[in-house]
């Protein structure tokens, strides 16, 4: 089944993807890798959350922040394969940083929303290496940025 199909399938719709907030490039293409720039929780042009997991966001919420950064990943590596997803060959790594209180441990949890989509929309080439980790900020004040190392054919 074509990536197309699952997502039509699952009811997602692939976003525009995020203009870059600062001095760098969305993805860098060399080879057959893709190294996406981190993605925050924008949703129509705007942040769909701001705050710190813990605090001012809960969980559940990072979890669907996360959710939102993996959909933009995806609208990047769209953007990567010339809109064809199917040139996907493996989804390499994803890196997740959610910015949480002190003590917060939940960070694998929060960063599975990303793990789970990729599956859900790549089937076994959406399984990937991950890191998961807790920090005191981040840009924008976003509860979660997710990056991704990606290999295209």
């Amino acid at each position: 089944m074509s990536v197309d199909k699952r997502l039509a399938e699952l009811g997602i719709e692939v976003p525009t993807p995020v203009a870059p907030v600062a001095n760098y490039v969305p993805f860098v293409i060399s080879g057959n890798l893709v190294s996406i720039s981190g993605q925050i929780p924008m949703k129509d042009g705007k942040l769909a959350f701001e705050g710190k997991v813990g605090a001012e966001v809960s969980p559940e919420e990072a979890r669907e922040a996360a959710r939102i950064c993996a959909l933009n990943l995806i609208s990047q590596m769209k953007a990567a394969c010339g809109g064809d997803l199917d040139r996907v060959v493996r989804v390499v790594k994803l890196g997740g940083f959610v910015n949480c209180v002190d003590g917060f441990g939940g960070q694998p949890q929060v960063i599975n929303a990303a793990s789970d989509l990729m599956v859900d929309v790549f089937g076994d080439k959406g399984k990937h290496s991950r890191s998961a980790v807790g920090t005191n900020a981040l840009p924008l004040n976003v509860p979660v940025e997710i990056d991704a190392l990606v290999e295209i054919g």
